[in-house]
């Protein structure tokens, strides 16, 4: 009996444990019944426009794992503290043209027409449902807190995913928020959040929504998956094509590289700016993230006018050196005269005006 009482005390806990709120929830009633009749919703999940398995043929994902925690990786995290420009986060932007403030990883702030529009903030330690679990946050990137953003009027959230999507961030900046934009399904996490379903706009890919004259947010495919519990791609993965008065930027999330880039370029392009992926890549998942030398390729296909990539600088979450995809991404950029960004942690960039290209992370 004694052993009874154990598996049902493990079941319990278990059961306990899956149902905290960082899980979120699944969609239900009408958001799943809309999700069920999208076009690339089939088996009972959401699928990508290209077949898309998580791991190449012949490759498992306990060899992913064991190779993740046993294999040696040498400089997955910086050394000592990196470079970061404590920025001005509250103010309006200072000139007509759009001004990008990046955080590490996904988290972007853009200020432009009078607005701020805040994209997949991650502020915790760790992007996992528990602060003791996962790839700890580089030093030096925790100048900015989630607390420090007041009144955002949009707030992006382009997939449910722990690294874009987090829990302890949402609950500090969502309440204040003005409008969020996010796709199909998210709204689920957000309502179970306690964040008012009056402000939550979900977008199926090609569907797009204007928050005024001058500003309108358009979702896209990619080429990823979601969720944040064991059933995946029961919400939606997008990118969203941000277009203002004067500008049109490309919001990517995360994505493996594929023809729905140059789709998306005929479609909706040309862009004044790229902001993709190019971190936590890995030959053993090479079909839902893109290597830096494809996100290059990604831009050109978007018809980009300069890309800034992101996705990189604040989180290890593949078994590369920290800082080999911002390498890898110069390198490929240069190779192919292709216009690249790379500022700082923190550091302002006014499009158009100003593109800081200081390799800041070789003086570490």
């Amino acid at each position: 009996m004694t052993a009874v009482y154990i598996v049902i005390f493990l079941v319990t806990v278990f059961l306990i444990i899956t149902n905290l709120p960082v899980f979120g929830r699944l969609p239900k009633g009408q958001r799943l019944a809309k999700i069920q009749h999208l076009p690339n919703y089939r088996d009972g999940a959401l699928q990508n426009l290209s077949f898309t398995p998580m791991q190449p043929e012949g490759v498992s994902f306990f060899k992913i794992l064991k190779a993740f925690f046993f294999e040696k990786h040498p400089n997955k995290s910086p050394d000592k503290a990196l470079p970061f420009v404590t920025p001005d986060i509250s103010g309006k932007p200072k000139s007509d043209a759009p001004e990008i403030i990046w955080f590490g990883h996904s988290s972007y702030l853009i200020k432009v027409d009078g607005l701020r529009i805040l994209v997949d903030p991650v502020f915790s330690i760790t992007p996992s449902p528990f602060s003791f679990i996962g790839s700890k946050a580089f030093k030096g990137t925790d100048v900015v807190k989630a607390e420090d953003f007041k009144d955002i009027d949009v707030l992006v959230i382009t997939h449910d995913h722990y690294d874009h999507m987090d829990y302890q961030s949402i609950l500090k900046i969502a309440p204040e928020v003005k409008n969020i934009i996010t796709s199909l399904g998210v709204g689920s996490h957000l309502e179970r959040w306690g964040i008012k379903t009056e402000k939550i706009n979900e977008l199926s890919w090609n569907q797009s929504i204007k928050l005024s004259n001058n500003l309108e947010f358009t979702a896209v495919p990619a080429r990823h998956f979601t969720g944040r519990k064991f059933k995946r791609n029961q919400t939606l993965w997008s990118a969203f094509v941000l277009q203002t008065a004067n500008f049109k930027l490309f919001l990517g999330g995360d994505s493996g590289y594929d023809t729905h880039f140059a789709e998306i370029g005929e479609k909706y392009g040309p862009f004044d700016l790229a902001l993709l992926e190019c971190g936590q890549y890995n030959a053993y998942w090479p079909y839902i993230h893109m290597f830096p030398e494809d996100t290059v390729q990604a831009a050109i296909d978007l018809k980009a006018k300069v890309l800034m990539p992101v996705h990189w600088g604040k989180f290890s979450l593949a078994m590369h050196p920290w800082n080999e995809p911002v390498q890898r991404v110069v390198a490929a950029a240069s190779a192919k005269a292709f216009p690249l960004i790379t500022p700082k942690l923190g550091e302002t960039v006014v499009l158009n005006v100003n593109f800081p290209t200081e390799k800041w992370w070789l003086t570490e």
